[in-house]
């Protein structure tokens, strides 16, 4: 069975542990362990009987509950079947330019999106101990005909870049696209999004996903924020009805559910911390900082073979970084998850990484 290049493959993980799907314990996908919401689950139910129904093709109702929890007009927001189809909508319009700036390591699916349709990249690579994209970019190859697309917090570092350092680029590209993915994970007073702005600057984007905060991948729902003629633009090139009936009710009940946004808040930063340091202290392994839900983690043994030990001995599934050709196999990526599960992958790396492990892993698999 082929491994994807993303995380989650829980199929290919259970057939290589030789355990059932349900047995996995998921630290390759960042998703939050504390969701679903109930009030998700309870609007999912009730549209149950309108299945039979087609969507509405416009979308008012998510639209405009999106619209009160961002303070903009409806006709601002544009959803979608997951980050992943408003990433296509949005490579085809940076193929238009002259090229686009990418900041590397790069999550994969933005190459996917800008291949499909022969775009032109510029890479910059990304310093993993500073965050300032003064430092990244370089100004001599920026002007007026082309795009950047970045994400904020970045993936797979977890690095935050900060609102005004975003700003000045603005005024540099003719098209900036902000995947903010991960940003609900920050609380309010915290976050550096820039869906503030985006009234002011016609040619800024912002891509955002319900998936990964309300824990609802298999559910697929993301939208965009845009100028509405740009938002038109992108309507005319896709297939009608990518939102079906029960993503809808569940944005709908996700956005304004305060309690649940509250709790994961308060959850994470203390949590993520206490992964953090638990992973500091093992010997070969160095964490790095993260304003996300997940550690992009160095270590002195291949992230393959700790990823192999880990599923046929602990049943845990780990991110390799081999889809990131600047990180190779010694980086690996662990969401964040409850203090039980994370103390379970702490204790078997540990165990893995011991060297009577070691010796049995030499026999076992030679």
């Amino acid at each position: 069975m082929r491994q994807t290049a993303h995380g989650g493959n829980l199929a290919w993980a259970a057939a290589l542990a030789g355990c059932s799907p349900s047995a996995i314990v998921d630290f390759s996908a960042s998703i939050s362990p504390l969701g679903p919401p109930s009030s998700v689950l309870t609007a999912i139910e009730s549209q149950l009987g309108n299945l039979r129904h087609y969507p509405d093709p416009d979308y008012h109702e998510l639209r405009q509950a999106l619209g009160q929890f961002h303070q903009l007009p409806s006709e601002w927001i544009l959803p979608g079947n997951g980050s992943a189809e408003l990433l296509t909508l949005a490579g085809k319009e940076l193929a238009e330019l002259a090229a686009t700036a990418l900041i590397t390591p790069a999550f994969g699916d933005y190459y996917r999106s800008l291949t499909a349709y022969d775009a032109k990249v510029l890479e910059f690579p990304l310093s993993l101990v500073t965050a300032h994209l003064s430092s990244i970019l370089d100004t001599r190859q920026m002007t007026k005909d082309k795009g950047l697309l970045l994400n904020n917090p970045h993936n797979p570092t977890g690095q935050l870049f900060s609102r005004e350092d975003i700003l000045p680029y603005l005024e540099e590209f003719a098209l900036v696209v902000v995947d903010e993915a991960f940003m609900d994970f920050l609380p309010p007073h915290q976050e550096q999004s820039l869906i503030g702005e985006v009234q002011k600057y016609p040619n800024l984007v912002i891509l955002r996903s319900l998936t990964k905060f309300y824990s609802l991948p298999g559910l697929r729902l993301g939208y965009a924020i845009a100028h509405p003629d740009r938002l038109r633009r992108w309507q005319s090139w896709r297939d009608p009805w990518p939102v079906n009936i029960l993503a809808q009710a569940a944005a709908v009940a996700a956005v304004g559910d305060r309690e649940f946004q509250e709790q994961t808040w308060a959850w994470l930063p203390a949590t993520r911390n206490q992964l953090f340091e638990g992973l500091a202290q093992i010997p070969g392994l160095q964490p790095l900082p993260s304003a996300a839900n997940f550690l992009l983690v160095k270590s002195q043994q291949p992230s393959s073979q700790l990823q192999q030990q880990l599923l046929k001995h602990h049943q845990i599934l780990i991110r390799d970084c081999l889809s990131f050709p600047e990180l190779g196999d010694r980086y690996f990526r662990v969401a964040v998850r409850l203090c039980s599960e994370n103390q379970r992958l702490l204790d078997a790396i540990s165990l893995v990484q011991s060297p009577e492990s070691k010796v049995q892993s030499q026999k076992i698999d030679p």
